[in-house]
């Protein structure tokens, strides 16, 4: 039998694209080590805010071999060794407090792809710092894009590409379940692990506790779908442990805090079109992603034991990387770039 080679569009640039890494916390360094094997990126700096981490070799800081990149204490240190065209900005979730950063990024002429929650949907929130980082990001030629899991995918980019084989849909409705045992100590204390009751609904009163974006994916789907929203409705209620749980950096007495319960509703029309249902505690029962969209036809989607968000967490950063080097200038929202893949 004759065999030949199936014709394909090139996709792969010749030359890597260089990677600043701009925040070395865990996913900071998980986005190091899986870019360490993409040949399609090469990793020139690295920054951090950190002094214990200034000065020394990236690899060290990751914990594996040495890469003759120094970690720099700000983007103008890191520029004056090595050129560079894509920022992986990992540092935290508030537009306010990003802002300074993003605008120093943007300045320098670099695309930056952030995990900032905030920035998934910053149009909702942070209307005018949005206008700023897009005016400023199409003056200087370059793209800003926010994007995880969670916000940018599981809760909002997914269930908004089910709905291209829908001829009309009626509502969306998502839950996510999340055993934060299994995740990084930073999440746990993100839910609450260990709080009493009145410490949780102190630090709910600051705006500093419950996830970070799921009101940003309401806006994102409803972008996406063009429906105009009257309200969203975002309710935080704490999950409270019914004896000991233990992680392995936590142990929790009944009667305190072992993570949240939140639901984002956005409404339109006098009705709840979109319901975001998300539970983090620890030992959650039953971990699962599950989407469901009514309309024509209907679609049903579930994810026994849910996507383990932390891996992919730093994939969709590192698999937004080429995209954003392709993409219109200013500032995105992740529905407004192709489908992120996974390219070898």
């Amino acid at each position: 039998m004759k065999q030949s080679l199936i014709p394909q569009r090139s996709h792969v640039t010749k030359e890597p694209i260089p990677v600043i890494v701009y925040g070395l916390g865990a996913i900071g360094i998980g986005a190091v080590k899986l870019a360490l094997q993409k040949s399609y990126i090469k990793i020139v700096g690295a920054v951090d805010v950190d002094p214990s981490k200034q000065g020394k070799d990236l690899g060290d800081v990751i914990g594996g071999d040495r890469l003759g990149v120094t970690v720099q204490p700000n983007i103008q240190a890191a520029l004056a060794v090595a050129p560079a065209k894509v920022v992986l900005h990992t540092t935290t979730s508030f537009m306010e407090l990003v802002e300074p950063q993003l605008v120093e990024l943007i300045n320098a002429g670099l695309h930056v792809v952030s995990s900032t929650e905030e920035l998934s949907y910053p149009h909702l929130q942070s209307p005018a710092i949005a206008e700023r980082l897009d005016r400023l990001a199409i003056d200087k030629g370059v793209s800003v894009l926010g994007i995880g899991v969670n916000p940018g995918f599981l809760m909002d980019l997914l269930p908004l590409t089910l709905t291209g084989v829908c001829q009309s849909v009626e509502s969306v409705e998502v839950v996510r379940v999340v055993d934060t045992a299994k995740r990084r100590v930073q999440l746990q204390k993100k839910t609450g692990a260990n709080l009493s009751e009145a410490e949780f609904r102190g630090l709910m009163d600051t705006g500093r506790m419950g996830h970070i974006g799921l009101v940003e994916s309401v806006a994102l789907i409803a972008d996406g779908l063009g429906w105009p929203l009257e309200r969203i409705d975002d309710e935080v209620e704490p999950v409270l442990a019914k004896e000991l749980t233990t992680s392995e950096f936590f142990q929790v007495e009944a009667g305190r805090v072992v993570g949240l319960n939140q639901v984002a509703t956005g409404w339109s029309n006098g009705k709840p079109r979109i319901v975001l249902r998300l539970h983090m505690s620890l030992r959650a029962e039953n971990p699962c992603d599950r989407i469901r969209i009514e309309g024509t036809p209907p679609i049903y989607l579930e994810q026994p034991d849910g996507v383990a968000g932390d891996h992919a967490t730093v994939a969709i950063l590192i698999n937004s990387v080429h995209r954003i080097v392709e993409a219109k200038n200013g500032l995105l929202s992740p529905h407004d770039l192709p489908i992120p893949v996974c390219r070898s």
